[in-house]
């Protein structure tokens, strides 16, 4: 009877568990997140090909950043979204590099996929992808070049590599040292680590080509200056006022008619509003202040007919309809205060500036504000394109150089591009891989041949032979060529360094950290409950 017992207990306690499911969702998810990353592939370096996305209300983009096509896409399936998030995060932390993030993340899940096969537990994987990643970033920071931010040169280098990728490459010669310039301007020497791109204000209009992409430093309004009844379109010596009241007569605050019976009344009324919109411009006009900029009203219109015709006769140069959160960015501009009341209005809160003028461009026109008093740290791009799609696109471009110079001012370190690293590190895990014993070094010696995915894409899109390349890649880095990278335009394996193609270190490192980060977590998914 007790052994009776016995064998009941034991057979409980083995019960057959259903492996099957877990495995398959495993597998669906690597399957599904690395199609994401097959799609973005072919666009990853300079020869990459562009992606053309329509959206479902008819607009199209043409793009060659892999953040902004994998934002477009709809993703559907809860993995794969994971890959989309990934290159949004390396978005955030360094601004480029948001394909190779996707693609290295597509590697380690095929590799993950093999050893999975093999029978190896997704923690162990999971853990030894960790210690690999580590280890990656520490070989990475060895071989990276300090990089001093008066060395402008060095700068304008990394920001062309990072535009040559992308559809305005050939401009990058104009659009990289625009964007260092722009950068270094807006950098505080007190706290250099702080960058806010927002005080790089870009400004797109149609017209023109990206040649004419100019660096200004003032504000550019993207709107003509009213000038309805003739007010100035220059003023010298400009005193500016940012304003957020109404210069227009008063309403009620409810909804309310009045009833005018006889035309005495009617005059009365007109002439109240007179009054009342010059003593306005009276007060405006006694702090010596000649041009105006009025904040977008919902409530009632900024300025009538009337009260510009008074603005024009005392000689003020109007812009209305400035939007509310470029309020922030203008008044750090030009160092001066919004006022919110008439009452307020004193000479103390006005900006100064040499010039205000209005310029023609294209088919509008824009108003320019230059030589500004004590202008805060901010500048403005003006960026030209001869259509929607290229202005997009050159605006995208421009954010990618800008973030890689933040990149490169927050972490002053350079390193080699055109897949140097990668091979490097491939080579130094796959030998690290060799002390290591076990499972791990099965899966360090795995993420090491994922790495080599960079080189052989590139090689891939350049229309080169990728096999030769990647094993005379690998050989060169055998003989202690640190450096020697793909060279793309002359299809062959040079010295990457000597050939000016480098990138901030922080791309290399976050890409890889945030990749596998994102490869650990889809690993450990063994289960999807949909809740309805």
């Amino acid at each position: 009877m007790a052994v009776q017992a016995s064998r009941q207990a034991s057979s409980k306690t083995e019960s057959y568990v259903d492996n099957k499911r877990k495995e398959d969702i495993r597998r669906a998810n690597i399957v599904a997140a690395r199609a994401v990353a097959d799609a973005v592939r072919t666009s990853l370096g300079p020869k990459g090909m562009d992606k053309m996305i329509s959206t479902a209300s008819g607009e199209v983009i043409i793009t060659n950043d892999g953040a902004t096509i994998l934002n477009k896409m709809e993703v559907l399936q809860p993995a794969a979204k994971m890959l989309v998030e990934l290159s949004k995060s390396q978005d955030v932390v360094a601004g480029d590099g948001t394909t190779t993030v996707v693609v290295i993340a597509g590697a380690l899940l095929k590799q993950c996929l093999s050893l999975l096969d093999a029978g190896i537990h997704p923690t162990v994987i999971s853990d030894a992808l960790h210690k690999a990643s580590l280890k990656a970033v520490d070989v990475l920071t060895a071989m990276a070049v300090p990089v001093e931010l008066s060395d402008r040169e060095s700068l304008v280098k990394s920001a062309s590599t990072s535009l040559n990728s992308k559809v305005v490459s050939q401009y990058s010669t104009l659009l990289a040292p625009l964007a260092v310039d722009a950068v270094l301007f807006v950098v505080d020497p007190e706290k250099p680590d702080l960058i806010d791109l927002r005080d790089v204000k870009i400004v797109k209009k149609l017209g023109g080509t990206v040649d004419d992409t100019e660096l200004v430093k003032g504000l550019v309004f993207d709107k003509k200056a009213s000038h309805a009844a003739g007010g100035p379109t220059r003023v010298d010596n400009a005193k500016i006022a940012v304003i957020q009241f109404q210069i227009s007569p008063p309403k009620t605050d409810i909804e309310q008619s009045i009833v005018v019976s006889d035309y005495t009344q009617m005059d009365r009324i007109l002439k109240e509003e007179r009054n009342y919109i010059l003593g306005m411009i009276k007060k405006i006009k006694a702090t010596g202040c000649n041009v105006l900029l009025i904040q977008k009203s919902i409530l009632r219109d900024a300025v009538t007919d009337l009260s510009l015709h008074y603005l024009a006769k005392a000689k003020i140069m109007v812009i209305k309809d400035v939007e509310r959160d470029e309020i922030e960015f203008i008044t750090k501009t030009l160092n001066c205060l919004p006022i919110a009341n008439i009452e307020h209005f004193r000479a103390e809160k006005l900006g100064y500036a040499d010039l205000v003028e209005e310029a023609s461009l294209g088919d509008g026109k824009i108003v320019k504000i230059t030589g500004i008093k004590d202008m805060g740290r901010t500048t403005t791009v003006l960026v030209r394109g001869s259509n929607q799609l290229v202005l997009d696109e050159a605006e995208r471009s421009l954010h990618d150089a800008l973030c890689v110079v933040r990149c490169l001012v927050n972490k002053k370190f350079l390193i080699a591009g055109g897949g140097a690293p990668e091979i490097e590190l491939s080579r130094q895990l796959g030998a690290w891989a060799k002390v290591l014993q076990g499972m791990e070094s099965y899966c360090v010696r795995s993420f090491a041949e994922a790495l080599e995915v960079i080189p052989y894409t590139l090689a891939e899109n350049a229309g080169l032979n990728p096999i030769t390349i990647v094993t005379e890649l690998r050989n060169r880095h055998a003989q202690g060529e640190i450096n020697a990278g793909i060279n793309v335009r002359k299809g062959q394996i040079t010295n990457i360094l000597e050939e000016n193609v480098v990138q901030p270190l922080l791309v290399s490192t976050s890409a890889i950290t945030l990749a596998t980060e994102c490869v650990r977590m889809i690993l450990k998914i063994d289960d999807i409950v949909t809740v309805r």
